[in-house]
């Protein structure tokens, strides 16, 4: 019943204002029946035979206003809509290529680089429901975990267990971005963009960072570097001889010329971020920058409702008037 009335609205919802006729019917009826009753002093009342039907006198006033009541909701037609969405999106395909090294570790941003660089891609993911996107991992090399798709449940599970030493340890950045270019190359979307995440410099791989940048540009995939890491110095754990951590002030390097090149060689822009609120602001402009155009169309059917109160109205009505008139006519 209350999912019925949840799916109900009215036509004509002015109607409601009869509702007021309710409460002055009430008062008059109290008045009325006051105005008629009066007292008088006898004996007994073992002699006088009360009729058990004058008991319910009043229901013939209750049925009234029942069906004055089922009779207005009538008038202000209820309807139900079933509706329902076309939705035509002209999206965007994008890979986040995120390293994974060890120096991802360190512990500038909380709990690490890695752990909060993972957090903020997953809700720039989850904002994002009409793109396909894909993860590209990489560190002395590279991996694609999870290829472009619109199933963001399954890739934010991927994204979840991401961890350092799933790769060989060292930063191929040339080698992420290359794999990513390969995932989108065949792409026929209206943007192809890759959002490429390090905190070192290139030290690992085949491909050179500048020639895989070039590689997107001949693709025309729009490249986002992001260089995340503090100034300075980190605190970044180690194991020592004994298999404990411990924790040393790592220098931050992070090649932002090289980052920069290969932003402005594949038309996109290069960012720093040197803490968590910073990439999450980071993410954000690149939301904005890349809008997928959606086209929604609403679809709506109507029923009407107000039979079953129409007839509930005559019933009502009918009951009040056999009552009145015939069941209590000595009584009303």
């Amino acid at each position: 019943m209350l999912n019925y009335w949840n799916s109900i609205s009215f036509a004509n919802p002015e109607y409601f204002w009869l509702f007021v006729i309710i409460p002055i019917l009430v008062i008059w009826y109290v008045f009325r029946l006051n105005k008629r009753q009066g007292s008088f002093k006898i004996s007994t009342t073992s002699n006088l035979n009360q009729s058990y039907f004058s008991h319910f006198r009043h229901s013939v006033f209750l049925f009234r206003l029942l069906g004055l009541s089922a009779l207005i909701l009538a008038i202000a037609r209820p309807q139900s809509s079933l509706s329902w969405q076309n939705v035509t999106t002209e999206g965007i395909d994008i890979i986040i290529s995120m390293d994974i090294s060890g120096s991802m570790l360190a512990e500038d941003f909380k709990p690490n680089r890695l752990e909060a660089s993972k957090e903020v891609a997953m809700k720039f993911i989850s904002e994002r429901p009409y793109d396909r996107i894909g993860l590209v991992t990489y560190a002395g090399e590279s991996f694609t975990q999870c290829p472009l798709t619109t199933d963001h449940d399954v890739l934010l599970n991927l994204f979840k267990d991401i961890k350092n030493g799933m790769l060989v340890d060292g930063t191929a950045i040339g080698m992420g971005l290359a794999t990513a270019v390969n995932r989108l190359k065949d792409s026929e979307a209206k943007s192809k963009v890759v959002i490429l995440l390090t905190d070192g410099v290139n030290n690992s791989g085949s491909i050179p960072p500048i020639t895989a940048a070039e590689i997107a540009r001949e693709f025309n995939i729009r490249v986002y570097t992001v260089g995340v890491g503090s100034n300075g110095t980190a605190p970044t754990p180690f194991q020592d001889q004994y298999g404990r951590t411990v924790y040393q002030d790592v220098p931050v390097r992070i090649d932002e010329k090289t980052m920069s090149e290969i932003a402005k060689i594949a038309d996109g822009k290069y960012f720093r971020a040197t803490n968590k609120d910073k990439l999450e602001s980071i993410y954000k402009e690149i939301d904005q920058l890349e809008k997928s155009k959606i086209n929604v169309t609403d679809y709506r059917k109507k029923s009407e409702h107000f039979l079953p109160f129409a007839i509930a109205s005559a019933l009502f009505l009918l009951i009040e008037f056999i009552l009145k008139n015939i069941v209590f006519k000595s009584v009303v």
